[in-house]
Parts: C-alpha cells; sequence; structure tokens
C-alpha cells in the first residue's frame, strides 16, 4: 500500500493525527446519537408525567360531579372542565367510548389534521391487548413528530368509562439548540487538541526516528575493508539501544574477522611466495649440481684442454649464480620497496632518462608536451618505466615481428599524467588479462613474475591505476596518476 511505502517518520506523525482526528469523529458520532436517546426518552416521559397529572385531574371531576358517573354521560360531566384541563397542561385532550368513537375533545379542529372522529382500530387493539392498559404511538405528520398516549378512565370501582387521548408534539428545539452548542465547544477543544498533537507527533517522530536514522546512516557507511565507528546515542527508548549494542557489538565481530581475514590472506600470500620462490631457486640448483657431479666424475689435471673445460664449468656456474641472484633481489624489491621520497619530477625528462639504459633501437618516446609535472618518488618512477619496457622488450623478443616495435608515449588527461607503452609483440591471452597484475603471475619460463604486480602496487598507492588493452596486432600499458596543477 502507498502509505507502508512513506518513511517511518512520516506514518508515526499521519498515524498521531489520524488517531486524533478520529477520535473527535466518533465522539461526535456517539454524542448526536445519545442526544437523539436521550430526547425520545425524554419527551416519553413528558408525556407520561402529563398524563398522569391529568388523569388525576379527571379522578377529581369524576369525584366532585353531580352527574351519574357513566359513560354516556362523559360529555356533559366535562362539557367545560376539559377546556380547564386543556389550559392547565398545555394538551389537547380527546375522549373516546370503549368502542372508540369521540365523545368530547378540547379542540374538535385538530382532528382535521391529527386525527378522526373515531379511534382507529390499531391503537384500539394495541390498548385492549395492552396488560398495563396504556399504549403510546409515535408518528409523524407533514415533517412534525408526534406521540400520542392512550389510556382508560375508570370509576371509582375500577370500571372503564372512557378513553383518554393526550396527542402531544415533540419539539426539539431546546435540545437541538443544547446539542448545538455543546458540539461547538466540543470542536474548539478538538481544534486545539488536534494543534496540541501536531506538535507531538512532530518532535515525536522526530525523536523517534532521530536514532533510526543515525543507526541507518552508520549501516551504511559500513565496510569491510575500513574501521568502522561504533553508535554512541543517549536518552533512547530500550528497543532502539538494544539495536544500538547489537550493530556495536557486530563492529567488533566485523573488525576482529577483518583482521583474521587478512592475517590469513598475508599468511597465504607468503606461504605461496614461499613456494614460488622455492620453485625458482630450484631451477637454477638442478644445473649446478649436474655440473658439479661431472666436473668430479671427469676432472683429469693431465688432460691437454683441462683449462677449457675449467672455463665451462666455470662459466656454467656463474650463470647460474645470477640467476639466483636475479631471483633473490626480485623477491627483496616487491617485499620490501624502498622509502617513499615524493619531490615534483618533470614526468616526460624522468621517462626519457628510463630509457637510456635501453640498447634497443625499436623502442621510440613521444610526448607533445616538453614539461608535465607530478608528485612523485624518481625511484619509483623510473622502476615504472623501465619494467613495462621490459615487458614489453620480452613480448617483442617471444613474437619476433619483421619490424618490432615499442612506444612510450607521455601526455596529460584533464588532471591526470598519462604513461602509454605500446609494443607489437605477442600480447596477452583474453584468459590472462584478469589476473596479469598479480603477484607471481608470469607466462614466461624464468623469473618471479614479480614485475607489474610492483607497478601496480607503485600507482595505487599515488593515487593512480593501471590498465591493459592487448589484441593480436598490439597491446598498450596505460598508467595514470595525478598531475600538478
Amino acid at each position: 500500500m502507498y502509505f507502508y511505502k512513506k518513511s517511518l517518520r512520516t506514518r508515526i506523525f499521519l498515524s498521531m493525527l489520524l488517531l486524533v482526528l478520529g477520535a473527535s469523529v466518533l465522539i461526535a458520532i456517539v454524542t448526536v446519537f445519545q442526544y437523539k436517546n436521550e430526547a425520545q426518552d425524554y419527551h416519553r416521559d413528558r408525556l407520561l408525567r402529563k398524563e398522569a397529572a391529568i388523569r388525576e385531574n379527571i379522578n377529581y371531576i369524576l369525584k366532585t360531579t353531580t352527574y351519574p358517573v357513566e359513560t354516556d354521560q362523559i360529555p356533559l360531566i366535562f362539557k367545560d372542565k376539559i377546556y380547564e384541563i386543556k389550559d392547565i397542561h398545555g394538551l389537547e385532550i380527546y375522549l373516546y367510548d370503549l368502542q372508540g368513537n369521540l365523545l368530547k375533545s378540547s379542540k374538535p379542529s385538530f382532528f382535521k389534521v391529527t386525527a378522526s372522529p373515531k379511534m382507529p382500530n390499531h391503537e384500539l387493539e394495541a390498548l385492549q391487548n395492552s396488560p398495563i392498559k396504556s399504549y403510546i404511538k409515535e408518528f409523524e405528520e407533514d415533517g412534525q413528530k408526534y406521540q400520542s398516549s392512550y389510556t382508560y378512565i375508570t370509576d371509582n370501582y375500577f370500571k372503564p368509562l372512557a378513553i383518554l387521548n393526550l396527542p402531544y408534539i415533540e419539539d426539539d428545539g431546546f435540545i437541538t439548540k443544547q446539542l448545538t452548542d455543546y458540539l461547538y465547544r466540543l470542536s474548539v477543544a478538538y481544534f486545539f487538541m488536534l494543534i496540541v498533537a501536531i506538535i507531538m507527533a512532530y518532535f515525536l517522530s522526530k525523536y523517534i526516528t532521530r536514532s533510526l536514522k543515525e543507526i541507518s546512516e552508520k549501516l551504511s557507511e559500513t565496510r569491510f575493508d575500513t574501521r568502522n565507528q561504533k553508535i554512541h546515542i543517549s536518552d533512547t527508548p530500550q528497543e532502539i539501544s538494544t539495536l544500538v549494542n547489537a550493530y556495536n557489538g557486530m563492529i567488533d565481530e566485523l573488525e576482529n574477522s577483518a583482521a583474521q581475514l587478512a592475517a590469513s590472506e598475508r599468511e597465504t600470500a607468503w606461504r605461496e611466495m614461499a613456494k614460488q620462490v622455492a620453485h625458482e631457486i630450484k631451477n637454477p640448483l638442478t644445473p649446478m649440481r649436474l655440473t658439479v657431479q661431472s666436473f668430479q666424475r671427469k676432472f683429469d689435471c693431465n688432460e691437454p684442454d683441462i683449462d677449457k673445460k675449467m672455463a665451462e664449468y666455470t662459466n656454467t656456474l656463474l650463470q647460474q649464480i645470477d640467476t639466483l641472484s636475479s631471483i633473490s633481489s626480485a623477491f627483496s624489491t616487491y617485499a620490501k620497496m624502498p622509502a617513499q621520497q615524493d619531490e615534483t619530477l618533470n614526468v616526460v625528462k624522468i621517462s626519457k632518462l628510463a630509457l637510456d639504459i635501453f640498447n634497443e633501437d625499436y623502442i621510440y618516446f613521444f610526448s607533445e608536451e616538453k614539461e608535465v609535472r607530478a608528485r612523485f618518488d624518481r625511484t619509483q618512477l623510473i622502476r615504472v618505466v623501465t619494467n613495462l619496457v621490459k615487458n614489453s622488450i620480452q613480448s617483442v623478443a617471444q613474437k619476433n615481428p619483421l619490424e618490432p616495435r615499442i612506444e612510450v608515449a607521455v601526455k596529460t588527461e584533464e588532471t591526470y599524467v598519462i604513461i602509454m607503452v605500446t609494443d607489437n609483440g605477442i600480447g596477452v591471452p583474453e584468459e590472462n588479462k584478469a589476473c596479469i597484475f598479480e603477484p607471481q603471475f608470469t607466462t614466461k619460463t624464468s623469473g618471479m613474475g614479480l614485475g607489474l604486480g610492483m607497478v601496480k602496487n607503485i600507482i595505487e598507492t599515488y593515487g593512480g591505476s593501471i590498465t591493459l588493452n592487448s589484441s593480436e596486432e598490439k597491446t598498450t600499458f596505460k598508467v595514470s596518476f595525478p598531475a600538478m596543477l
């Protein structure tokens, strides 16, 4: 539903307002209903009181009259008295015989509107069947509500003489005015209550959701690779405190898990690195062992070409020792980079300087700008360029094209320095692109595979990145890092 898509604060605010409005409407409906019931009871009780008073007057007249107390003498007995009773009690009076025929009335013309000369059969039967010998009929005529009571007039021996009918007009003007005044006062009170409810709902919803909002912000900022801050909130409900404590406990567990995972990753990385180093060391040790064993079996100081054989054995051992030395240097370089010594450099000049150590004539340098400045460590920038160029030289050597070519270009793009090294060598297969920058990864038969991993490590230290774009025709490594503006 649309309501449930609203924020919690909005739902709390609207719920409190609807509660106050619903309560006010319900009370108003109950009040109107109660007033109507009370008005109906009031008119019935008033009619019964009038009827009792009129019956006492009639009984008094019957006791004091000189006429015989009989049904056919009723018109004579009440010839003038009926008008006096009407004036005293303010009600029209109708007297019927026991068969329902009209004997005497205080206003005969009234029957043209509200009654007939003969009592209706339904009312007559209802009166005869009533256990209390009294019947009240409610009806409406020309928009006016009436109550009409029927009861027996008896003599001193409780013998029925006639039927007394009192038509009563329900005048609700006074009660309606009371109801209107009460509803007006009630609406004023609820209007002020509504204003108070709006203010309370606003601050209450804000107070409830403040803690939840802060918890939500902290949860959205939670990262596995960073140190997360705990939540410290005071004066919060018990439910919110439980949620905050659960979050803080989760942060502690997350930090412990991150530390354990980092330790496990370091341990795994060094274990793999140790395996790689051991493997690389074994490669030169095997030919060294074979050379020494061959020298031990075949050495004869009296042979005429003993000097030549000694030279061959010596060169073989020296080559393998150089291989071991290069493995050790590569591992040491990757494992512990020298401390950064940042300075403002001209990247164009340093890149050209890095290329001076290469003798290949198919290496070309391009730059449309004479000076591109950046904050970088000179030695590490040279190491980045030389490693990328060495990689390109080895790639070209494996493919051995007719026209080998390596291009090194330096330029700027917006606020970044761009160094691009492009070659037309063997390239990088699609399945190797995802792991080309990982340590220990190599497609060559020798070496540790640490060069590109070291380059990526250096570049990312300075807030930069390195990307690869390789095809059958050419391969391009693109290095970017912030320039000095």
